[in-house]
């Protein structure tokens, strides 16, 4: 594939030149920011990023779609799709100059697992970055319906009974999520053991690649998954299953996917990193809209990107939920939310919870230098000036990379400044 670099003139970019100077033109019509003029040109014009077919990777779309990247300077970006989160991780690890990808939406955790080496071949340790956070909410842990007469919602110990009695009969309890120390591992795991549950021990966790958990709950292989969107709704939509609850009410406004990139790119193009954030960025703020949800979701369903009928994606976009057993919420705020409130900017506090959970289940040790960690991956930093560049409100930009104390659906508390009395606060966990 031929690499352009802002240095190099090539046919294909003087070709190019008309096209873009008017799509610029419109999109600036449409973005009014005065950003385009006041960043440093980026290095490179173009970058490699991943996503998952997930409602939350929306900002990496929409940027591409509307022409954001273009708008940013970075007209040659590419948002290549993934088969799972370990395909995602697999080209990381090779990096867009060797066939694989710069960047990515991804689980929050993941760049952190991937930093350390805990999940890359032979513990090879790949540094990353995270640049900004993509979205809060709107996740589920879905069921299968042989359990709708248990009545289980945010309470899963109502679920103890049935699953009891499966293994009593020779069956096995699969429980699915999408990877190992993922976003959806986390909420499983918290849910689960909030209502006694052993996700280690009482249930087999096992991996499946979000557009593949409609069809393996369909022909029996789960009992319970957790994803994210619109493959809840999907399943909904198709009679399989129900959802128990969202994970916006196991925990409100909590984070979830982030923009990631290899650290050795940002380095070598840091003004290319800061473009490519500010074109997710304007995305966001873009997503984040009301008027725009029926024109995201019909984007978001082309054959290109999930391959879905939009209404799979529109209702809990909206903040309304059916939740497929009965019970139907309309005009929520449990909707994905992708900009105001601080959505996009990665607190360092979130990240603090990420480590402390998988410390909990085993995948960090219990010495582990969370800041330490935490302040090397997290560049909020970069968030900031991107922000400043793009004359974002100061009013939205949040004074420090703390949230502070977030309190859980069951009562728990974590203090980002004391992760070890909110794991001691907890009842079931590896750590022990």
């Amino acid at each position: 594939m031929q690499k352009t670099f802002t240095t190099g003139i090539t046919r294909r970019s003087i070709l190019k030149t008309t096209a873009t100077a008017a799509l610029i033109t419109a999109v600036r019509t449409a973005f009014p920011s005065g950003a385009f003029a006041a960043t440093a040109a980026p290095e490179v014009t173009g970058a490699k990023l991943g996503f998952i077919a997930l409602t939350d990777a929306a900002p990496l779309i929409v940027a591409k779609e509307k022409g954001l990247f273009e708008k940013h300077g970075m007209p040659d970006v590419e948002v290549l799709k993934q088969a799972s989160w370990g395909a995602t991780r697999d080209n990381l690890v090779l990096g867009g100059a060797s066939n694989g990808i710069d960047g990515a939406h991804i689980l929050t955790p993941m760049p952190y697992l991937m930093h350390t080496g805990k999940v890359t071949q032979n513990n090879q340790p790949v540094p990353m970055a995270i640049l900004a956070r993509l979205n809060y909410d709107s996740q589920g842990i879905s069921v299968a319906k042989e359990y709708a007469e248990t009545g289980v919602q945010l309470d899963a110990s109502k679920l103890e009974a049935a699953f009891e009695k499966k293994k009593a009969e020779g069956g096995e309890i699969k429980a699915a999520m999408t990877f190992p120390g993922g976003t959806h591992d986390l909420w499983l795991r918290y849910w689960l053991a909030a209502g006694g549950i052993d996700p280690d021990k009482d249930v087999s966790t096992i991996v499946v690649p979000p557009p593949q958990m409609v069809a393996n709950m369909k022909v029996g292989n789960m009992d319970v998954f957790c994803v994210g969107e619109p493959w809840n709704e999907q399943l909904v939509n198709q009679g399989i299953g129900f959802t128990a609850t969202t994970t916006g009410e196991l925990w409100k406004g909590h984070p979830e996917k982030a923009l990631g990139m290899r650290a050795a790119w940002i380095e070598a193009n840091p003004n290319a990193a800061k473009a490519l954030l500010m074109a997710v960025m304007e995305a966001q703020q873009w997503c984040d809209s009301m008027d725009n949800k029926e024109e995201m979701s019909t984007i978001l369903g082309k054959r290109q990107w999930f391959n879905v009928p939009p209404k799979d994606v529109l209702g809990r976009l909206k903040g309304d939920i059916n939740y497929g057993n009965g019970r139907v919420a309309n005009g929520t705020d449990l909707q994905m939310k992708f900009w105001a409130g601080g959505v996009s900017y990665p607190f360092k506090s979130h990240d603090t919870w990420f480590l402390a959970e998988n410390i909990r289940w085993g995948k960090f040790t219990p010495d582990t230098d969370i800041k330490g960690l935490v302040d090397t991956v997290n560049r909020e930093d970069i968030w900031r000036e991107a922000a400043r560049d793009l004359g974002v409100a100061a009013a939205d930009i949040p004074a420090t990379s703390s949230r502070g104390k977030e309190t859980f659906f069951d009562g728990k508390v974590f203090d980002p400044e004391n992760p070890s009395a909110y794991l001691d606060s907890l009842a079931i966990k590896a750590a022990s």
